[in-house]
């Protein structure tokens, strides 16, 4: 696809600048809300936003499994740009105490299984590089709204390079169907959303950017598991240290697999015995990932949702609840047509952006999309780029186009806001998931406000 940039939390590309799309909390269910009794907010608030300070220093962030690629027209624009590469890392790493660090891994990793020779063959000519390092210390922050986001990742030619891709591919893609029972178009718009169907694999060496940031980053542990993994595929000869190719982070291949992902669900699809992610043939990379949604709860033959219209007095406080479209029609939510929707199995209304956007119904299919990228905004994104390639037509509801999405800054305002009011967030992490989410339909019916959860900055000022 022609000229696109890498989207930050699922390693896929959009036509535009990135969406900033926040990972859900850990837990799906929301913890009863403490209520905090305030003298000055203004006291609460700078509290909270010092202390979420304090603890983001002392403390390392949880990781997605869907990094960032990095097209490798933006390593080109670097150079051009004569950006001086760091000769240290954030915390103070060198290339002496690189290979100090190597020294002292090498028992470890053949501690795990992985020999002396394939130890020796991956690390051969490998350097310490602090720029990965860098990145992983302050990756940028882009904020678009889910509009814009869609906008993209549905492009008219990315729905036509789908349609390209499965005609050159159907045959393969009807096994990778009927072996895995995950549709085709969804299989495909994973390929599309990750690399544009292949385009963007990531140009890394794997064990370099681990191993840099297993010595020098800030989530050493996390980055020291991944580089076990990727040694453990050299040593079971799926590819070649010079072949093992992926992001700064670690994705790699055609659908951006990290190294423990692929250890566990990657498959060998061709049958030449080996689970080729990297090469031209897309064949493992697509069968790997219908294996990866099959494992995470895939059912065969229901849809991923749809979109719908909710009726003037819809009861906000229920869209969290999985009922049955017919149930669902018995409360007035219909399809876009005005006529009740079939019953495809239990779903939940989704608001991505409030009361005054898109609608939809969506079912546990959606949810296992999710598990490849928690943002609801990558599964929508599959998702209605697997039914425009499939022929369906663009989402029709409005989006609340005028609105500025809030930057993490301002997430942690409003949490912090929240809970100084008595609606706690469980946190001031700038992560808007189920506690949050609570929190301000709280404050929104306290209000006598629409209670749809929508962080909007219309709601910030008034909580200022």
């Amino acid at each position: 696809m022609i000229r696109q940039i890498a989207f930050g939390l699922g390693g896929f590309l959009l036509g535009c600048a990135p969406l900033y799309a926040e990972p859900l909390d850990v837990s799906l269910r929301p913890q009863a809300r403490v209520r905090v009794v305030v003298t000055d907010i203004e006291e609460v608030v700078s509290r909270a936003l010092a202390m979420d300070a304090r603890l983001a220093a002392l403390s390392a962030p949880g990781t997605s499994l869907r990094p960032t690629v990095r097209p490798a027209a933006l390593h080109r624009v670097a150079a051009v740009a004569l950006v001086a590469a760091p000769t240290a890392g954030p915390h103070g790493g060198t290339e002496a105490g690189f290979h100090r660090w190597i020294n002292d891994f090498r028992p470890r990793a053949l501690a795990q299984g992985i020999s002396a020779r394939t130890f020796d063959r991956a690390f051969a000519g490998v350097r310490f590089d602090p720029a990965i390092v860098a990145k992983d210390e302050k990756q940028a922050e882009f904020v678009k709204g889910i509009w814009s986001y869609l906008d993209s990742a549905t492009s008219d030619s990315r729905v036509e390079n789908g349609r390209a891709m499965l005609r050159q591919h159907g045959a393969l893609l009807d096994r990778i169907e009927r072996t895995y029972g995950v549709d085709k178009e969804i299989v495909l718009a994973v390929w599309g959303m990750e690399s544009a169907y292949g385009s963007y694999r990531g140009s890394e060496n794997v064990v370099e950017a681990m191993a840099s940031l297993a010595y020098d980053g800030r989530r050493a542990k996390f980055f020291e598991t991944q580089l076990v993994a990727a040694l453990q595929i050299l040593e079971a000869g799926d590819t070649t240290p010079a072949n093992m190719k992926g992001s700064w982070a670690g994705a790699m291949g055609h659908t951006q697999f990290m190294p423990t992902s692929f250890q566990s669900l990657a498959v060998d699809f061709t049958g030449d015995g080996r689970r080729d992610i990297w090469g031209d043939d897309p064949a493992d990379a697509l069968a790997s990932t219908a294996h990866y949604l099959a494992k995470n709860g895939w059912v065969t033959g229901m849809p991923w949702g749809m979109e719908v219209r909710l009726p003037a007095q819809f009861d906000y406080t229920a869209m969290d609840t999985d009922r049955m479209p017919s149930d669902w029609a018995r409360l007035g939510v219909v399809g876009m047509d005005g006529r009740p929707v079939r019953d495809f199995g239990a779903a939940r209304v989704l608001l991505p952006a409030g009361h005054r956007g898109a609608a939809f119904l969506v079912s546990k299919n959606f949810r296992v999309i999710k598990r490849y990228n928690a943002a609801d905004a990558y599964a929508l994104g599959v998702a209605h780029l697997a039914d425009r390639i499939a022929g369906g037509a663009p989402f029709r509801g409005a989006w609340p186009r005028e609105d500025s999405p809030l930057t993490s800054d301002q997430r942690k305002e409003l949490q912090a806001r929240l809970t100084a009011v008595g609606f706690s967030t469980g946190g001031v992490d700038g992560r808007l998931g189920p506690n949050s989410i609570a929190a301000i339909r709280g404050y929104q019916a306290r209000r006598g406000l629409v209670p749809d959860g929508y962080a909007s900055m219309e709601l910030l000022k008034k909580l200022r």
